[in-house]
Formats: C-alpha cells, structure tokens, sequence
C-alpha cells in the first residue's frame, strides 16, 4: 500500500497542498475538506501494515497535514505565512513600531479595562468594540494580499493584529472573571 497525497510535491506550500489559491481570504469549509481527505489517506492506522518506510511516510505526511491546517485556519497565521512565501518576514520579535494612532488606541482601551474591571456592561461594549477593530483590520489585511499584493503592508496589519488578540484574551478573562 503506498501513501497517496493530494499534491506531494506542494509540501513546501501549504496552500498547493491543499488545493487552495494563494489568498488570505480563503474557503474555509473547502480547507476543511481538503484536510479530512488528507488525512484519511495518510492517517497512520491506515499504514500498519505496510512497510516501515509507507508508516513513516504516512506520519510524516499526516503531521505536515496537522501543520499546514492549523496554519491555514488561523487567520494571523495565515497572513504570516502569506507574508513569508512572498519574502516578507513580519519581524515579530524585533519590530513593535506601531502608528501613533494605533498606540493611542491600545493605551485607551487598557485604561478602560482598568477603570471598569468590575462593569460587566462596560467591558462587554469594550468588547465590542475590540471585536470590530478586528475585523476591520482583517478586511485590510486582505484588501493588502488579496488586492494590493502588499505584503509589507499586511505584515504591519498582522503586527497589530497580534496587538488586539492579545488585548481581546485579557479583555476575555476580565469578563470571564465577573460572569
């Protein structure tokens, strides 16, 4: 029994792999389908019985399959990954210059958060509010891939982008903690 793939030869590509386009905004159903009929095909139980080189290529495959999935789906990931096949590295670690604008944003939305720690009504607006300055913020982030073809740019949004999941889990907690 050997291991058949999708597209073997795209395991560098994690969208070819998949059968998808190079697009932030991608059919998530279809990703879904496309890694369960990945996975079915090289799931290791399927390979048991074969040779030790078909179960090591069946779990080499099942984990890029796991690898490229969870990268697709995430859309911060999936914007950095886009970044990163275009040659851009979004410099995570050493870039947290951020526009003013930005800044001030943050900085608001924390003092909110401390100022009304115990309205549960207050930081559900605030919640709110975070939530729509991710979507827009995701809507620029394709209009930067998908349309522009600006990766520079995405890597900027996907920057802040961080910045705001990670306010939003904080902002979760604190909710969480009055519930």
């Amino acid at each position: 029994m050997s291991v058949v793939v999708a597209n073997p030869s795209a395991s560098d590509d994690y969208f070819r792999f998949f059968g998808l386009n190079h697009q932030f905004n991608i059919d998530l159903a279809a990703l879904d389908q496309a890694y369960l009929a990945i996975q079915k095909e090289v799931h290791p139980d399927r390979h048991a019985r074969g040779s030790d080189t078909e179960q090591r290529l069946a779990m080499q495959m099942a984990t890029l399959a796991n690898t490229a999935f969870q990268t697709l789906k995430n859309p911060i990931q999936r914007g950095l990954y886009l970044c990163q096949l275009h040659g851009v590295d979004a410099r995570l670690e050493t870039n947290t210059a951020m526009p003013a604008a930005f800044l001030m944003k943050q900085m608001e939305w924390r003092e909110s958060l401390e100022e009304r720690e115990d309205d549960l009504a207050a930081l559900e607006l605030l919640a709110e509010e975070v939530d729509n300055s991710k979507r827009e913020t995701l809507a620029e982030i394709a209009q930067a891939v998908d349309g522009a073809k600006n990766y520079e740019r995405a890597a900027e949004l996907l920057r802040g982008l961080l910045f705001i999941d990670k306010f939003a889990l904080e902002l979760d907690d604190a909710i969480s903690a009055l519930v």
